[in-house]
């Protein structure tokens, strides 16, 4: 990387211009803000692991959703859930037990029969047991990993389950435009043994607009193999721009 930049500067006028600012860096790894330091640091890095206690910086860096694409050949394939009349379970989670939150998720509520809450579940090819779990779930936890950011986000927004962030200090993509409290939950790592009393609370009448919000903003969470307007694809180069454009001093 250093030396790529280095190449930069040295063939191309631009980069020394601004000292980078016009350029970005696109880096989904867990370690994207630690091997961004430097020369790199100064240009809009667009991350996965946007955690502001590990330097990303609001106002210029740009926070990118963790995706999966199953079929390129055909992204939307399988998106979309139940209805909510058709969604019994309370809240659903399933994953790795990477990091400290996901265990005392585990603890507090893999017994729960309202939820489910597990670690891993058996391998079903297509990942179907999984996702009809989300399809079938008003509530999806994306509980964070070693790092602040999880694949959990965007494949509730595709099966339209609200979701429920629990990762202390995670800025979510898009959040240049998107209101995310309309749609989503968000809850402290701390207040992880008050989960379900916190999703009760929350009114029936609040709980369908939120998961009408989740449907009406999917559209910003899709690939396409052709890009087209308002896509995940434009949405990123959006907050890139914008970002940019309010970091140019006024003359």
């Amino acid at each position: 990387m250093k030396n790529y930049v280095e190449m930069l500067i040295t063939k191309y006028p631009y980069w020394n211009r601004t000292a980078g600012a016009d350029h970005f860096l696109a880096a989904c790894h867990d370690w994207a803000p630690a091997e961004t330091r430097g020369i790199i640091l100064n240009c809009i890095r667009a991350l996965c692991n946007a955690d502001i206690k590990t330097g990303f910086n609001i106002g210029k860096d740009v926070s990118i959703p963790t995706t999966y694409v199953r079929s390129p050949q055909n992204p939307l394939k399988d998106i979309g859930g139940n209805p909510p009349s058709e969604r019994p379970i309370l809240a659903f989670f399933a994953g790795y037990m990477h990091g400290n939150v996901r265990p005392v998720l585990l603890q507090h509520w893999s017994n729960d029969t309202d939820m489910r809450i597990f670690s891993r579940m058996p391998h079903v090819k297509g990942n179907k047991n999984y996702i009809e779990h989300m399809r079938s779930s008003k509530y999806c936890i994306c509980a964070r990993g070693f790092a602040v950011h999880s694949p959990r986000v965007v494949e509730s927004i595709l099966y339209e389950c609200v979701p429920v962030i629990i990762s202390d200090n995670y800025v979510p993509p898009l959040f240049e435009v998107l209101n995310w409290e309309s749609f989503a939950v968000f809850i402290l790592e701390k207040d992880i043994p008050n989960l379900k009393n916190i999703l009760l609370s929350i009114s029936e009448e609040k709980y369908l607009e939120m998961q009408n919000r989740v449907k009406r903003v999917q559209k910003h969470f899709l690939w396409h193999s052709e890009p087209l307007k308002y896509d995940l694809f434009h949405m990123i180069l959006h907050s890139i721009w914008y970002n940019r454009v309010f970091r140019i001093a006024p003359i």
